[in-house]
C-alpha cells in the first residue's frame, strides 16, 4: 500500500514526463515478469525513487519548522521619539491620547531607541529618514545603502576610476570619435543628483584623456532655490577650469528634462536643445541665466540656453551618460534617446547608434550599461521566513501598501514562499472622499487593527506584519490638531492588536520608520510637513518573563529583524548584518500587564 501510494505520489510529481518512458509506470502497471534487461533498469528506478522520497520528506519536513514564539510586527509611520529641540506645542504624538504607548515607553525592558535617518539607514550625513527607507532597512535587517551613499564613498575612496561601467563607457568615447557627453541635473540638493558626481566624473575623464567632454546641464530650482542655477554655473566652470576639462553645452530646466507625468512634449522641448541645438545661443551662460531670471524665468523652467553650438550637439555615434542617481525623472529622456520606446515622439531626428551608460538602473527592463549596480539583497526578513517554513502576511491601507510589500520585501516585487498576499483582505482602502488627510486623520486604522487581529486570531501565520499611516501622513498636511487625533487613533489602534496578541500568545514588536508627527512646528512657531532627524521607539511585549531589549546609543532599524529571528528560534542569515537587541534570562512565563 505504501509503494502504491508513494508510485501515485511520484507519478503526479512528474505529470510532463511522457510515461511510456517512465520505468516506475512499468513497474506498476505490468503484470509480467521482467526480463534480465529489466533489472539494470529497475535498479536505477529504485535509487532514483530513494533519492526522490528523501528529498520529498526533506522538503517537507523543511516546512515544518516550530518557532519558540510567534511574532506580530507593526510598522508606524512619522513616529518619532521628539528631540531636545522638538517644540512642546508642536509634538502630536506627546500631546495626544496614548495610554498604550504611553505604557510601553514606561515598561524599560521592553522599550529602547534606534536611530532611522541619515548613515544609520544608509542616506547622506544629516538626511531624513523616509518611509521607502524606513522599510527596506527594517525588512533587510541591515542598513541598506542607497545609491547616492554609495556613490559618495567610492568618490571619497577616490575609486571612481575603477568603476568599469565607467572607465569602458569613458574608454569606449576615446577610441571611437573621442565624444563624450555628460547629462544631468547640476545642483546640491542632492535629491536627484549631485554636482560632485559630475566633478568627480570629469576627473576620470581628465586621466583617461577624452578629447572632447560636452556637459548638458539640467538647471533644478525645486529642490533648490529657484534663482540658484547661476550659481551653480559659476561653480562648474571653475571646476572646469580646475580639472582642465569639459566644456558646457547644453543649459535646461528640469521642467523640459526630466519630466515623469509622460509630457512628451516637455521632454521633446529638451531633446530639441541636446540633440538639435533648438534654443537661445549663448557664449556666457551665466549672464543667459540671469537675463531669463529678469524676464521672470525661473531655473526649473528655463527654455533650452545652447551654448557649445552645433558641434556640442548629441551626434550619431556619441558616447552619453546621464549621472543622476534617483531614476524616476530621468526615464522619459532616456526612454526616448536611448531607442528603448520612441513611441511617444517618432518623428524626432534622434541620433544613431549612441551608447548610452546610466549611473544607477533607472528602469529594469532598460539595456543600458549601469556605473551602480542595484544591491541584491539577499534574505530579507520575509525571505528569510519563507525558505525556514515560516507563513506570513503583510497588512496595511492603500496609502503604505507598497511599503510592507515591495519595500518590506527589499524593493523587489516578488511574494516569497509562504507569503499570503491577499488585496482582497489584506489591503484595506484609504479613504478616498478627502482631498488631504487632516479632514480624516484617522485615515483606515481602525480597518488595519481589524484585519491584522483578523489575521493573528486566524492561527495560520507565524509572522504577521502591518504598517500604521495616519503620524506620517496627516503630519504631512502641516495640521497640528489632525495630527494629534491621528496619533491618538493609532494608539487605540495599537491597544486593539496588542490585546489579540496577549489572547493568541503573540510576542508584539513595534517601531516606526521614521518620525514627523512629534516636530508639527517650527521654533517660530510655522507648521512643519517634513520628517525629522529624530530616534524612533522600538517596543517588545508580550515576551517571555526575563527577556527585554538591550539598552543602547547604537541601536538602528536593521536591527529589528535579527531581533525578531532571535525572539522566533531562528536562524539569522548572514547576509543579513544587523544586531539583535535581545537579552534574555532565564524565564518563559508571558507576562501581559505591560499596558496596566
Amino acid at each position: 500500500m505504501m509503494i502504491k501510494s508513494f508510485l501515485k505520489l511520484f507519478l503526479n510529481q512528474n505529470p510532463k514526463k511522457k510515461q511510456e518512458h517512465n520505468p516506475l509506470l512499468l513497474l506498476s502497471v505490468s503484470s509480467k515478469p521482467f526480463k534480465h534487461r529489466d533489472i539494470r533498469d529497475l535498479s536505477k528506478v529504485f535509487f532514483s525513487s530513494f533519492s526522490f522520497l528523501f528529498s520529498f520528506e526533506t522538503n517537507h519536513l523543511a516546512k515544518m519548522v516550530q518557532v519558540e514564539n510567534k511574532a506580530v510586527l507593526i510598522v508606524i509611520d512619522g513616529w518619532g521619539v521628539p528631540g531636545e529641540n522638538s517644540p512642546k506645542d508642536g509634538d502630536a504624538i506627546t500631546n495626544a491620547e496614548t495610554p498604550v504607548m504611553d505604557a510601553f515607553a514606561n515598561n524599560a525592558d521592553g522599550y529602547t531607541k534606534l536611530e532611522a535617518s541619515s548613515l544609520a539607514v544608509g542616506l547622506p550625513e544629516g538626511l531624513m529618514g523616509n518611509s521607502e527607507v524606513g522599510h527596506l532597512n527594517i525588512g533587510a535587517g541591515r542598513v541598506v545603502w542607497q545609491d547616492v551613499v554609495r556613490i559618495d564613498q567610492t568618490i571619497k575612496k577616490g575609486e571612481l576610476n575603477k568603476n568599469e561601467i565607467v572607465t569602458k563607457a569613458f574608454q569606449a568615447a576615446k577610441d571611437g570619435n573621442g565624444r563624450l557627453h555628460l547629462c544631468g541635473l547640476i545642483s546640491d540638493g542632492g535629491v536627484h543628483a549631485k554636482q560632485d558626481h559630475l566633478y568627480a566624473l570629469l576627473k576620470v575623464a581628465k586621466e583617461l584623456e577624452i578629447p572632447h567632454v560636452y556637459i548638458h546641464f539640467f538647471a533644478d530650482g525645486r529642490d533648490t532655490d529657484p534663482k540658484s542655477g547661476a550659481g551653480y554655473m559659476e561653480a562648474l566652470l571653475e571646476k572646469i577650469k580646475e580639472i582642465g576639462i569639459g566644456e558646457v553645452a547644453t543649459v535646461v530646466g528640469r521642467y523640459y528634462a526630466m519630466d515623469r507625468d509622460k509630457r512628451w512634449d516637455r521632454i521633446e522641448v529638451g531633446l530639441n536643445g541636446l540633440c538639435i541645438g533648438d534654443g537661445e545661443e549663448s557664449s556666457d551662460p551665466v549672464k543667459t541665466i540671469k537675463e531669463r531670471y529678469e524676464k521672470g524665468e525661473n531655473d526649473e523652467f528655463l527654455k533650452p540656453i545652447i551654448v557649445g553650438g552645433k558641434e556640442a550637439r548629441i551626434q550619431d555615434n556619441d558616447q552619453v551618460f546621464f549621472f543622476n542617481y534617483r531614476s524616476d525623472r530621468v526615464r522619459e529622456i532616456t526612454q526616448l534617446l536611448g531607442d528603448v520606446d520612441r513611441s511617444p515622439k517618432p518623428d524626432f531626428a534622434y541620433p544613431k547608434n549612441i551608447t548610452l551608460t546610466t549611473m544607477t538602473q533607472y528602469k529594469l527592463d532598460y539595456p543600458f550599461s549601469i556605473a551602480f549596480k542595484p544591491q541584491h539583497m539577499g534574505n530579507v526578513l520575509a525571505e528569510t521566513l519563507g525558505a525556514q517554513g515560516i507563513n506570513q502576511v503583510h497588512v496595511a491601507e492603500t496609502e503604505k501598501y507598497a511599503h510592507v510589500t515591495f519595500f518590506f520585501n527589499g524593493g523587489v516585487e516578488k511574494v516569497f514562499p509562504l507569503e499570503v498576499r491577499d488585496e482582497s483582505q489584506d489591503l484595506v482602502p484609504s479613504n478616498k472622499s478627502v482631498a488631504t488627510y487632516d479632514k480624516a486623520p484617522e485615515m483606515s486604522a481602525a480597518g488595519v487593527a481589524k484585519q491584522t487581529s483578523k489575521r493573528i486570531s486566524e492561527g495560520k501565520f507565524e509572522f504577521v506584519m502591518n504598517n500604521f499611516a495616519p503620524p506620517d501622513m496627516v503630519g504631512h498636511t502641516g495640521v497640528y490638531e489632525a495630527a494629534v487625533i491621528g496619533v491618538a487613533t493609532t494608539d487605540k489602534a495599537i491597544g486593539e492588536i496588542y490585546e489579540t496578541c496577549k489572547k493568541e500568545g503573540y510576542v508584539l514588536f513595534i517601531t516606526s520608520d521614521h518620525g514627523n508627527a512629534e516636530e508639527m512646528k517650527f521654533a517660530d512657531g510655522k507648521p512643519k510637513t517634513s520628517h525629522t532627524t529624530n530616534k524612533v521607539p522600538f517596543i517588545m511585549a508580550n515576551a517571555p518573563q526575563g527577556w527585554s531589549l538591550k539598552q543602547t546609543d547604537e541601536g538602528v532599524l536593521g536591527d529589528v529583524a535579527p531581533t525578531i529571528l532571535e525572539v522566533m528560534g531562528l536562524k539569522q542569515p548572514e547576509e543579513m548584518t544587523g544586531t539583535s537587541l535581545l537579552v534574555k534570562s532565564k524565564g518563559t512565563k508571558r507576562t501581559h500587564d505591560e499596558t496596566k
